[in-house]
């Protein structure tokens, strides 16, 4: 499997919690080595000391000569334990070169590049590909909070009344803070009929409220369509591999119905792959318009440019979304802004706008590395910013409970006027 392949249809959004807890958007998948991580492992695999030349003729012992970077107090912590760990007898070498990769990783305060064992890596391989029981909730980390992004309509999570902007405290009797998000996802995930236990926080809240919710099989929904007062309603869940398939059928009855407005309704879906975002703005927009940007580390850019089905060019069109859109839901609701003036209600999207790729090391290991940001047409960036709606509609509690949606009444009224 090539990058090439994965870049196309690999972009998930988070991580395992999309698939796990739910389903996730943003990264590709590689099978190049990363040579500094590489060569560090080599080293002990192969028993060299310090002193010994890595490739490149990079000593491990003082500076390096390509680099600069000192290797000195590595060495020194790893002779310290071997010396005086009062269970020296016990150490397993390889668990401490994983744990050096593993803090190196972390070091970089970036919940989305994480190292994973030979064990972690072929489980991370089959979450992304498989199916799971869980509560059904898109689960991320900013400022070092676990939070939700996005219950997953009609899963465990949104039952239990789970909300966007939710922060998780802790899971059973495990605190949050400094895990990752795989590591979140490895402890609420469990077996169909088990219970775990989320202590939340939630703005509002007068005291912290614990959360007792069974765990089930996940269906990711994804498409509803209904006409309202005039208006085709379409709600996407999350841009899975059926999106695709399904939007066509819903676009055929939208066409054949004669109704000439749309309301596009993003809220809550956490993403999913890139090529099924990029098919879904097709609909919208001309040929080689351009849908998102990727931005990489060397200034290098990255442009996917819209198909041109432009289906929908004679319609009336506003979009919804809100803090559970993520990722491909910001990267469509930016693109259709960006080039049609499409206008966006309801509140701030969550704001995940960066590509993952996985690179296998050669012992099994893998680093899953944020290789790349995305910028909406316009070149405004999406990462840990968001995107600011147009007309602002914020839900009350009074709305909850009457079970009105005041957000899509405002963009029918906006439509239809």
């Amino acid at each position: 499997m090539n990058n090439k392949y994965f870049k196309h249809l690999g972009v998930i959004v988070f991580s395992l919690a999309l698939l796990v807890i739910t389903f996730n958007s943003g990264f590709y998948f590689g099978k190049n080595n990363i040579p500094a991580i590489d060569q560090i492992a080599g080293v002990f695999n192969k028993q060299f000391n310090p002193g010994d030349k890595l490739v490149g003729d990079q000593s491990l012992d003082g500076k390096s000569d390509s680099s600069g970077v000192d290797f000195d107090i590595f060495w020194e912590s790893w002779k310290l334990l071997e010396d005086n760990y009062v269970g020296k007898d016990k150490i397993n070498r390889q668990d401490l070169v994983y744990g050096a990769a593993a803090g190196l990783v972390k070091s970089l305060n970036d919940p989305y590049t994480v190292f994973f064992t030979p064990t972690e890596s072929k489980k991370f391989l089959e979450d992304v590909s498989g199916s799971f029981s869980g509560i059904g909730a898109e689960v991320g980390i900013k400022k070092g909070q676990l939070l939700i992004i996005s219950p997953l309509k009609d899963s465990p999570a949104e039952r239990a009344d789970l909300r966007a902007k939710d922060r998780i405290l802790k899971i059973d009797d495990k605190s949050t803070l400094d895990l990752t998000i795989e590591e979140a996802v490895g402890l609420i995930r469990g077996e169909k009929g088990t219970i775990v236990n989320l202590l939340v926080d939630r703005d509002g809240f007068e005291k912290l409220k614990e959360f007792k919710i069974k765990r089930d099989t996940i269906k990711i929904p994804v498409i509803k369509y209904e006409v309202k007062n005039g208006v085709a309603v379409v709600s996407m869940y999350s841009f899975n591999q059926e999106l695709s398939s399904e939007f066509r059928k819903v676009s055929k009855e939208i066409i054949n119905s004669g109704v000439k407005k749309l309301v596009i309704d993003l809220r809550n879906n956490p993403g999913g792959y890139l090529d099924v975002a990029q098919e879904i703005a097709s609909y919208f927009l001309p040929l080689g318009k351009v849908i998102t940007i990727e931005s990489y580390a060397n200034d290098d850019k990255d442009y996917l440019r819209s198909r041109g089905y432009d289906l929908f060019k004679d319609f009336k069109v506003v979009v919804l979304i809100n803090s559970g859109s993520a990722s491909a839901s910001e990267i469509l609701a930016g693109a259709l802004r960006d080039n049609l003036g499409y206008k966006l209600i309801g509140e701030k999207s969550y704001g995940k706008g960066s590509v993952q790729e996985v690179k296998d090391l050669k012992d099994g290991s893998s680093i899953k590395v944020t290789i790349a940001k995305w910028l909406t047409p316009n070149g405004t960036a999406i990462n840990e910013v968001g995107l600011e709606p147009d007309i602002k509609v914020e839900v009350t509690e009074k709305d909850i409970e009457k079970k009105y949606d005041a957000q899509l009444e405002k963009a029918i009224e906006i439509i239809n006027n």
